[in-house]
């Protein structure tokens, strides 16, 4: 092509050279000239195409370029096939699975609860809160010139306070805690308690365990807690129809079980039984230490065995009938103490039956049979009860017995209690299978004077003994070498209770006691030989309560 340009430039070029110069110009001179530009740059034009397409690959080569660039095509089409046929596969997969168990919030009775909606865990917040307030009316102690109402000996530091039983105020209970669920079989609880008898506690660890409930009918715990031992110990502190346990009762729960005791137990419920089992140890939360010396002493632990069965074999839609036995046994830790009766102080294993009278304001224990020194002691208890719709009878029978190791005889010592209950409004009392005894009503109509309801309203009346005597001896003399004077204590209880829904409670309490109880020894407890230091008192209480 190159060539080809070169003769159609030069062709013209040659017929010019043969011009003279003396020719006159042609007009068709400058179109020549012009016509030759555009040969060039069409020349220059076709020498770049050539220039190009002999660079480019063969046709062969685009062939199988278009080819690799369909297999490409398809494959990438295969796998977008397979992949949205993996995609339905999963969705289906998926729709099969049962979705993910969301939390579920809910209010039992006013109690929250978190559980997941599976039910195989769950979280509940406890808080208890109960305020007492109170006063004494006591007479005159009688002859002794000096008034010795408290119990204890001249170490004791009842005897360095007021000698009047303290009227006031004091949080009985005041509880925080948790307890829940997880993973449908193992459930667990722990719980902090501030109040107390007399004065408020600085606060300590009141229940802590975990049980397991896998083997259903029969349950597994372990921890800090109130091993089963009666009808009076296992009611819910928050539903008690009195402000106290019966006298009797709180001393034989808390032998070997009661709170705060660190046990294993193994319990089976039925619809109309209850079986139990625990070994315990000692309760948490106690500093052990010599009282017959400023110098602390190492105590070993207690060791002991609870058991109890009930059964409700009469029963109807309205109406049961309950009967029970249970008791305990339990091997003291070495340790020492102040004598029994202000004598020789003893040391090894000792036990000791005392406990603070029924309304809590003052926590005097008027009745204490001192340390006596043995090698093991024993509870044994019978209960019966009757529930017909809103009508309630419950008693319970307690005989304490201990083997002596100093002197060759075995005291003993027994007690009991008698109450009636009357849900005014009609509710009965909540029978707890699980535990074989009555928790609170629950009102039908929670109180909301805008629309003329009041709740539920209980009246109670209980009579109770506890007698800590043995061998006493009579009036006027000294108390026998095996005799104990640790007093015979009896109150009647007239309780009025008003729920207005199920977290709260208000009581109004009254006590008669009555206490006989002979001086033990007349330096220790500043009396004249075998003198009466018992008295008779009324009591008022009134409990505001709130709790779930």
């Amino acid at each position: 092509m190159a060539a080809l340009a070169a003769a159609l430039v030069a062709a013209p070029a040659a017929g010019l050279a043969k011009t003279p110069h003396h020719r006159r110009p042609d007009p068709r001179d400058a179109e020549i000239q012009a016509l030759r530009t555009e040969v060039r740059a069409l020349s220059d034009k076709v020498d770049a195409l050539e220039a190009r397409t002999a660079a480019a690959p063969p046709a062969s080569q685009v062939q199988q370029l278009a080819s690799d660039v369909q297999h490409l095509q398809e494959s990438q089409a295969s796998q977008a096939a397979a992949l949205q046929a993996q995609s339905k596969t999963i969705d289906t997969a998926q729709a099969s699975v049962p979705p993910a168990p969301s939390v579920v919030a809910n209010m039992l009775n006013g109690r929250p609860v978190l559980a997941s909606a599976n039910g195989r865990f769950s979280i509940t917040p406890h808080v208890v809160m109960q305020l007492d307030t109170g006063a004494y009316f006591q007479r005159s102690p009688g002859p002794i010139a000096t008034d010795l109402r408290r119990s204890g000996t001249t170490a004791s530091p009842d005897l360095v306070h007021a000698r009047d039983l303290k009227n006031g105020a004091d949080f009985r209970r005041a509880r925080l805690g948790l307890d829940g669920t997880v993973f449908g079989d193992w459930d667990w609880r722990i719980l902090f308690d501030f109040g107390g008898s007399g004065v408020e506690n600085t606060g300590q660890l009141y229940e802590t365990w975990v049980q397991y409930s896998g083997f259903k009918p029969l349950r597994l715990r372990v921890g800090a807690f109130s091993p089963s031992i009666g009808m009076e110990d296992q009611a819910s502190t928050n539903g008690m129809p009195f402000m106290e346990r019966s006298v009797i009762e709180d001393m034989a729960r808390g032998f070997a079980a009661g709170d705060t005791r660190l046990a294993g137990q193994a319990y089976a419920t039925g619809d109309h039984w209850l079986l139990s089992a625990a070994i315990t140890g000692r309760t948490i939360g106690v500093l052990n230490t010599g009282t017959a010396s400023a110098v602390p002493q190492t105590f070993g632990d207690q060791v002991g065995f609870v058991g109890r069965a009930a059964a409700t074999p009469f029963h109807g839609d309205d109406w049961l009938v309950q009967v029970g036995v249970h008791g305990s046994l339990a091997r003291p830790g070495n340790g020492s103490g102040p004598a029994n009766s202000g004598l020789t102080p003893i040391s090894g294993r000792i036990v000791s039956f005392s406990n603070t009278q029924q309304l809590r304001i003052d926590g005097t224990k008027l009745i204490n049979t001192g340390n006596i020194s043995a090698n093991q002691a024993h509870t044994v208890g019978g209960e019966f009860a009757v529930q017909k719709a809103n009508f309630l009878v419950q008693a319970e029978y307690e005989s304490f017995g201990v083997n002596r190791t100093d002197i060759a005889s075995n005291p003993e010592f027994h007690g009991f209690y008698v109450e009636g209950l009357w849900t005014l409004t009609g509710e009965p009392r909540t029978y707890n299978k699980q535990t074989a005894a009555f928790d609170a009503p629950i009102p039908a109509h929670p109180f909301d004077w805008r629309a003329g309801t009041w709740g539920a309203w209980e009246l109670g009346v209980r009579f109770s003994d506890a007698n800590l005597n043995y061998h006493t001896g009579v009036l006027a003399t000294a108390q026998p070498a095996d005799g104990i004077r640790g007093g015979d204590e009896q109150n009647v209880s007239v309780d009025l209770n008003w729920f207005p829904n199920p977290v709260m409670k208000f009581m109004l309490d009254y006590e008669r006691v009555r206490l006989n109880r002979l001086s033990p020894n007349a330096a220790a407890f500043v009396t004249p030989t075998g003198a009466q230091i018992g008295q008779t008192y009324d009591a008022i209480g009134v409990r505001s309560q709130f709790a779930f």
